[in-house]
Order: C-alpha cells, then sequence, then structure tokens
C-alpha cells in the first residue's frame, strides 16, 4: 500500500468552543507538499492532528506508514546526551559492549540489522553541518538552532515514512538553512512543510492553501501557487465590478418601476374619481391594474435580491487578508550618546568579545553568526539574565528584550 495522510470528515474544536475544522477532507500522498495560510487558519492544528498529538472531536485521520513530526517550538532536555536526543544510545551502547567481547543475546536482539547505526549518525549530522557535535555531548551544549538541527537528525535516522515539518527553519542561520533545504530535497517520501520560508517553499511539488477550514490545491511550487492566485484574485475583481453594475442597474430599474406604477395608480385614482365608466368596469381595470403592479414590483425586488447575492459571492472570492502595521517610534537617544559598554567579555559556552566595544545612538546593529556561536548568549549577558565569565558589560540606557522563544 503506497505511503500516504487521508483525513475525513474531519472535525477539531478548540476548548473554548473555538472551531478550526468542521468535516475537512484532504489526502497527502508521495512528495512534497507545502501547507500555506495566515496565522491562526489550523496550520500547526492540522499537523498535529496527523501526528496523533490531538484528537478530533469527529471524523478519522489514517496514515499509511510511520509519521515523524518536526514541531514549530522544539524543547529538548538538556542533560541528555546527543545519541539520547538521537534515539540510538541503546543500540550504540549494545554495539559497544559487542566490541568489548560480550555476546549476550541481549545485546545483538537490540542492535538488530543496525550495525551502522552509530556511522549513519554520525554522517547525518555531519550532512545537516553538525558534525562537531560529538554523540557523547549533551544537548545543553548546543544552541537553540542547533537543537532543531539535532531534532530533524533524530527523524532522518528514523526514515519515518510521512515527515511533518512545522516552521522548522525559524531558528536557523543561513548555512543551517542550506542544509535543511538539502534534507528536503532528497526526501524520498511524503512530506508536508508548514513555513513563510519562500525558500523552502520554492523546493515543494506542490501547495496546499488553508483557509477557511478548507483546502485548495495549486500544482508546483510557491511561485507558481503566487502567480496561479493572482490570476484568480484579478479574475475574482472583475467579478465583483460586473456585479456591481448589475446590482446598480437592478436597483435603478425598480426605482423607474416603481415612479411608473405610481403615475398609473395616480391615473386610475383619477379615472375613478371622474367615473368615466362604468362601476364594475373600473373596479375589474384596479384589481387588474393592482395585480401587474404587485407581479412587476416582485419581479424586480427578485431580481435586485440575485443581484446583491451574486455581488456578496463576488466579494466573498477577493481575499482581504488582515495586514499587521506597527509604527515603530523614533529613538529618544540622542545622536553619539553611548548606549552600551562591552570590556573583553567573556561569556558563556566559550564565546568572547574581545578588547572594548561602544554602542552609541541612534544605530541598529545587525548580529549575526552560526547557530551555536553565542548571538542568544550575548544578548541575555547584556540583559543580565546570564553572568559574564569575565570582562564588564555596561547598559547606559533603560532596555528591554524580546526573546527568541516568547
Amino acid at each position: 500500500m503506497p505511503t500516504s495522510v487521508t483525513v475525513t470528515s474531519l472535525a477539531f474544536t478548540w476548548p473554548d468552543g473555538t472551531p478550526v475544522f468542521e468535516g475537512l477532507d484532504v489526502a497527502f500522498g508521495p512528495g512534497r507538499t507545502g501547507l500555506v495560510g495566515v496565522n491562526g487558519s489550523g496550520k500547526s492544528t492540522l499537523l498535529k492532528l496527523i501526528a496523533g498529538e490531538l484528537a478530533p472531536a469527529d471524523g478519522t485521520v489514517r496514515v499509511a506508514g510511520e509519521v515523524g513530526c518536526l514541531p514549530q517550538n522544539v524543547t529538548l532536555d538538556t542533560t541528555l546526551r546527543v545519541d539520547e536526543a538521537l534515539g540510538i544510545a541503546a543500540q550504540r551502547a549494545a554495539l559497544h559492549a559487542i566490541e568489548a567481547g560480550e555476546v549476550s543475546e541481549a545485546h545483538f536482539e537490540t542492535v538488530g540489522d543496525d550495525w551502522d547505526v552509530e556511522e549513519r549518525a554520525l554522517a547525518t549530522l555531519g550532512e545537516l553541518g553538525l558534525g562537531h557535535v560529538g554523540l557523547d555531548r549533551t544537548v545543553g551544549e548546543v544552541s537553540g538552532g542547533e537543537s532543531v538541527l539535532l531534532r530533524l537528525a533524530a527523524l532522518l535516522l528514523r526514515r519515518p515514512d510521512v515527515l511533518l515539518l512545522d516552521e522548522p527553519t525559524n531558528n536557523l542561520d543561513l548555512y543551517a538553512r542550506r542544509r535543511l533545504y538539502a534534507a528536503v530535497q532528497s526526501w524520498p517520501g511524503v512530506m508536508v512543510v508548514v513555513s513563510h520560508d519562500r525558500e523552502l517553499l520554492e523546493l515543494v511539488d506542490q501547495i496546499a492553501d488553508l483557509r477557511s477550514g478548507e483546502i485548495t490545491w495549486y500544482g508546483g511550487n510557491y511561485s507558481d501557487y503566487e502567480e496561479a492566485l493572482a490570476i484568480e484574485q484579478e479574475a475574482a475583481e472583475r467579478m465583483v465590478r460586473v456585479a456591481e453594475a448589475d446590482f446598480r442597474k437592478q436597483k435603478r430599474e425598480l426605482a423607474d418601476a416603481q415612479v411608473k406604477l405610481a403615475r398609473r395608480k395616480r391615473y386610475g385614482q383619477k379615472m375613478w374619481d371622474q367615473k368615466r365608466e362604468p362601476k364594475i368596469v373600473m373596479g375589474a381595470r384596479k384589481r387588474a391594474a393592482q395585480e401587474s403592479a404587485g407581479k412587476h414590483r416582485i419581479m424586480h425586488e427578485e431580481k435586485l435580491a440575485e443581484a446583491k447575492e451574486r455581488l456578496d459571492g463576488a466579494v466573498e472570492a477577493v481575499r482581504d487578508d488582515d495586514e499587521i502595521r506597527v509604527e515603530l517610534p523614533y529613538t529618544a537617544v540622542p545622536p553619539g550618546r553611548t548606549v552600551l559598554t562591552l570590556q573583553d567579555l567573556g561569556l558563556r559556552y566559550g564565546a568572547r568579545v574581545e578588547g572594548g566595544f561602544e554602542l552609541r545612538g541612534p544605530e541598529r546593529v545587525a548580529l549575526i553568526g552560526r547557530n551555536g556561536a553565542g548571538k542568544t548568549t550575548l544578548l541575555r549577558t547584556i540583559t543580565g539574565e546570564l553572568e559574564a565569565e569575565s570582562g564588564e558589560v555596561t547598559a547606559h540606557v533603560p532596555l528591554r528584550f524580546l526573546p527568541q522563544r516568547l
């Protein structure tokens, strides 16, 4: 049976009663699928439902094969050894015991057919740029970005049939991203990736657009999706203009009809008042006119209602996604004022800022470097969350810190 993920009549609601999915049907087959949608549309929730981390209120999720999931926020026990985080500690210990001459059957059962597990682990770490991370080191010695790659390495070693990636490049530097892109390109099974990283989404085979609890499929990568979406939206906006013109026309025709009916009514009343014809004839004519007027009015009102319905449908097809706009105030720090002073700073985990460094206002500084270089450690030392191993840090103005993980 080919590897696949099939979701049927899926329903899920948050504990506060907010519905996320109601009767969702979707299937993911072999290849790389980019799952996109606005924040809050349910992308991460859908991955958790597929991975079995959440239970649906109704419907079914069927997966043909083993599932591996890289969550958006990777949390690993900092006391774990790297081989434990990779899930190979028991096999590795059994291998070393056999190499030392122990011939217990339990060791052979633990190893199974995976005699090259240690070599594969080191090779996988090397492919992801973690060749410097030994299997006996602890997770606490690696950076946030490296821990993401470490979790990915564990998944690649497991070789699951279905791989779910939720914002995998969030904490990766450019070099590490390139490693991840290569791993994504070479993945042979079913992959569903949620990401806002355009470069990563250029590597997928198809795009699944999750919107209002439903998925629309687009063939090709993110550029193909944007092109198709632009054509769709242009057509939708054109339909809105056509529907608006029709709605205005129907309103005019209804108004014109009401004016004509009012004139006929006044004329009929005048004839009635002047009694120019027999009463029975005028009564019949009045009833016929009233029936005709009623039908005429109903016809125009129905046409107007239909035009309004078409307009509402056309407007709904045009996307009007909310945008977040933040106006940042100009700094109150005067030019040339010393903001921060670092002097021969030694950081935890070995990074250093040699000599003296002064930051003057108003300046914006991009702090860049490889995963594990000590960027976050430096910021946490400046804020006072971590103590410096040596040297001095002096902040001369009030400061605030927005951390990597809220």
